[in-house]
């Protein structure tokens, strides 16, 4: 049984699955597009991406104007840091953090506007994503990790960083 919440940011979902577990591992349906239609969840991925890293690699701010994403951990654990980034919106800057793990087997749904960031808080984590848009680097903004008008409290001072992750860059 698949459960969903809402979160503090308007349009962002929580979502819980229902993984089998037994001696043999663990078996987990990430998405199924009837079951997500019937529970309300209607965009269409078109691109399925991941990063794998290994502890204290933080990566984004990201964000852009067109794409929903479908977020998970399938490996290890991560904190994920959602941004609301639409400038036009009164709640510019508002930020929810959550823990995404192999083990809470919890997904994210994000809608256009906002910024995604993880955090690799175990030895190695894969941080695994659905997009319904492809990806286009022109689109995309990027807020530095340590934005002061965002003031996201991190768990680590010096993260392991991408030069666009430490500089920025606005579209």
């Amino acid at each position: 049984m698949i459960r969903v919440s809402k979160t503090r940011l308007p349009g962002v979902l929580l979502i819980r699955l229902d993984p089998f577990r037994d001696h043999r591992g663990v078996y987990a349906m990430t998405y199924n597009r009837k079951l997500y239609r019937r529970l309300g969840l209607e965009a269409r991925f078109v691109e399925d991406d991941y990063s794998r890293s290994r502890r204290h690699v933080l990566r984004g701010i990201h964000a852009d104007s067109k794409s929903w994403k479908l977020i998970s951990c399938p490996l290890g654990r991560i904190l994920v840091v959602i941004v609301n980034c639409n400038r036009r919106s009164l709640r510019f800057g508002r930020w929810q953090a959550f823990e995404l793990s192999e083990k809470n087997a919890r997904e994210l749904l994000v809608p256009p506007k906002h910024g995604v960031a993880h955090l690799v808080l175990s030895k190695e984590a894969m941080f695994s994503y659905k997009q319904s848009e492809y990806y286009d680097p022109r689109r995309q903004a990027t807020y530095r990790w340590d934005d002061p008008s965002f003031k996201i409290r991190w768990p680590v001072q010096n993260p392991i960083l991408s030069k666009r992750d430490r500089l920025g860059r606005y579209v």
